[in-house]
């Protein structure tokens, strides 16, 4: 199915830009290193949100909110790349970040009410929390001033295996794996 394509090149690279990002808030990447895989994984996303098909039957989310979502990820990575590039403090991304988290809340409920035991639409839900965390732990390092970079690391590196690199390298090469829906 097509969605799954772009569902899986897009969380392919979300994988990527978390594990990298994770390993740069460690300390082993520089700032403006760094710059480069957020500005291609938020390019990404834009391609997938231009690319993807408008049909409502192709996904259990309405078209236009599935693309909203995506460039929630997008723009945070935008946001990342230029702030590294240019030395900028974060506090924008961090308010940034809140807004996702708080998003992230009713999207993440939603997803476990419409489940109904199925693995992918759970498989979701449990990202979307993940997500939130996430974007909630940068809010409270960004703009709360909290010391937790390096949990906030690796946070980064374990969701980028179970919330995109292993989902979106399963939907790209696994056919059966595909007939699962976004």
């Amino acid at each position: 199915m097509i969605i799954t394509g772009y569902q899986g090149l897009f969380l392919f690279y979300v994988g990527a830009v978390l594990l990298l990002n994770g390993i740069w808030l460690l300390g082993h990447i520089s700032n403006k290193e760094i710059s480069l895989m957020n500005f291609f994984a938020g390019g990404v996303g834009v391609f997938v949100c231009i690319s993807l098909p408008t049909r409502a039957e192709l996904t259990e989310l309405l078209p236009f909110e599935v693309t909203a979502y995506i460039l929630l990820f997008s723009f945070t990575y935008f946001f990342v790349a230029i702030n590294q590039y240019m030395g900028n403090d974060g506090r924008g991304l961090g308010w940034f970040s809140f807004f996702v988290a708080v998003t992230a809340v009713p999207v993440t409920v939603r997803l476990f009410l419409n489940a109904n035991g199925q693995l992918w639409p759970t498989w979701l839900a449990i990202c979307w929390a993940s997500w939130a965390i996430l974007w909630a732990l940068f809010f409270g390092q960004l703009v709360l001033k909290m010391p937790i970079g390096k949990l906030n690391g690796w946070v980064c590196i374990t969701q980028a295996v179970y919330t995109g690199w292993l989902p979106g390298y399963l939907l790209l090469t696994v056919p059966s794996f595909g007939g699962l829906n976004f």
